[in-house]
C-alpha cells in the first residue's frame, strides 16, 4: 500500500517573523554553505538581478512519522499557469546544494528543495533508507503540491524512477533527471566506494565531495557539504548505495515515462542518454561537457535556463 499522505506543517513565513526559529534555522543552513541569499548575488544588470525571491522553510511529515525539511523560494506574485519545481539532491547531500537554483528559479517559480531523510535539516532516523521508503518520502512531499516539475540528481534519479513506478505520474508536470544511470548501456564501471566508506568514512566522503565539482568552491562550502554528508547512519548511507534492482528495472521505467522528460548528463552518461533518446525519442538530452557531477553547481546559469524553459513548456 502507498504510505499515507504527508501532512505539511508550515512553521512561519520568514519575512514576516524575522526572529522566528524557522528563520534562524534556514539562514544558518544557507550561511554554512556560503549561500546566504545576498552572497554571490548576480550583477545588477544581469538577467537574474530581479527582486530576490521570498524564502521560508517548512516540514513534511512522512507516512512513517519522519519530519522532512523543505526550503522554498518564490516570487512575490506567482503565475498560476506555471508548475512548481521540486529539487531533490543526491546521496547524503543537503537541500542547500541547490542554492543557485533556489535563488534563480525562485524569482519566477515556486521552487522547493528537499532535505531527504537523514540529510540536511531533516530528521535522522535509524531506519527508512530503503528504495521504496525513499520513493514514499517523495510521494509524501509531492502529494499536497500542485502540478510539479521534479528535478532529481544522482541518487535522487533512482528515487524519482521508483516514485513513478509505484505511484505513477499524476502529480508530475515533467521530470528532469540529472547525471545518474537510467539503466541503459553501457553499465558503469564497478566501484569499491562502499568498502572505502567502511574503512574510512570521513576520507571517502571528502574525496567524493571534492570530485563532484569541476570548478573550485570555497573551502567553507566544501566542509559544510561534507559535514552534512556524514550525518546519516553509516549503514543507512550504504543501504542507499545498494538498491536491490537490476539495471533493467530503471531502464524500463525511464522508457515508459509519459510526462515530458529531460536528461541532463556529463560525459559519463552521454552514451546512456543517446540510448534512452533512441528508445524514447521525445526525451530531451542536455550534455554538460565541461561540468562535474554536480553540474548545476558548476554551470548554474545554463542549468537554470534549461529547467525554466522545460517547466514553461511542461
Amino acid at each position: 500500500m502507498a504510505p499515507t499522505r504527508g501532512a505539511v506543517r508550515v512553521r512561519h513565513q520568514m519575512s514576516e517573523i524575522p526572529i522566528s526559529r524557522a528563520r534562524r534555522r534556514l539562514l544558518m543552513a544557507l550561511t554554512l554553505t556560503g549561500c546566504a541569499w545576498g552572497a554571490n548575488a548576480p550583477a545588477k544588470d544581469s538577467p537574474d538581478a530581479a527582486t530576490p525571491p521570498a524564502e521560508r522553510s517548512f516540514d513534511v511529515k512522512t507516512g512513517d512519522g519522519v519530519h522532512l525539511n523543505v526550503l522554498e523560494a518564490r516570487p512575490a506574485t506567482l503565475d498560476p499557469s506555471l508548475p512548481a519545481i521540486l529539487l531533490v539532491p543526491g546521496w547524503c547531500m543537503p537541500a542547500t546544494i541547490w542554492q543557485e537554483q533556489l535563488r534563480g528559479l525562485g524569482k519566477r517559480f515556486r521552487t522547493l528543495a528537499l532535505d531527504p531523510r537523514g540529510q540536511g535539516q531533516s530528521d535522522v532516523p535509524e531506519v527508512g533508507y530503503e528504495a521504496w521508503r525513499r520513493a514514499g518520502d517523495l510521494h509524501d512531499v509531492l502529494a499536497p503540491l500542485p502540478r510539479t516539475v521534479l528535478v532529481a540528481w544522482s541518487l535522487g534519479v533512482l528515487d524519482a524512477l521508483n516514485l513513478v513506478d509505484r505511484w505513477g505520474e499524476s502529480t508530475l508536470a515533467g521530470l528532469v533527471l540529472v547525471d545518474n544511470s537510467v539503466g541503459e548501456p553501457p553499465a558503469p564501471r564497478p566501484s569499491d566506494f562502499i568498502a572505502q566508506l567502511r574503512a574510512d568514512r570521513r576520507t571517502a566522503v571528502d574525496h567524493f565531495v571534492r570530485a563532484m565539482f569541476a570548478r573550485p568552491l570555497p573551502e567553507a562550502r566544501i566542509e559544510s557539504i561534507e559535514q552534512s554528508a556524514l550525518k546519516m547512519p553509516l549503514e543507512g548511507a550504504i543501504a542507499l548505495l545498494s538498491y536491490p534492482f537490476p539495471r533493467e528495472h530503471w531502464r524500463d521505467i525511464a522508457r515508459s515515462i509519459r510526462v515530458p522528460l529531460c536528461y541532463c548528463v556529463t560525459s559519463r552518461y552521454l552514451e546512456q542518454a543517446h540510448n534512452l533518446q533512441r528508445d524514447r525519442p521525445a526525451t530531451r538530452v542536455e550534455w554538460f561537457e565541461h561540468a562535474g557531477h554536480a553540474l548545476f553547481v558548476d554551470e548554474p546559469e545554463r542549468f537554470n535556463r534549461i529547467v525554466e524553459e522545460f517547466a514553461r513548456q511542461a
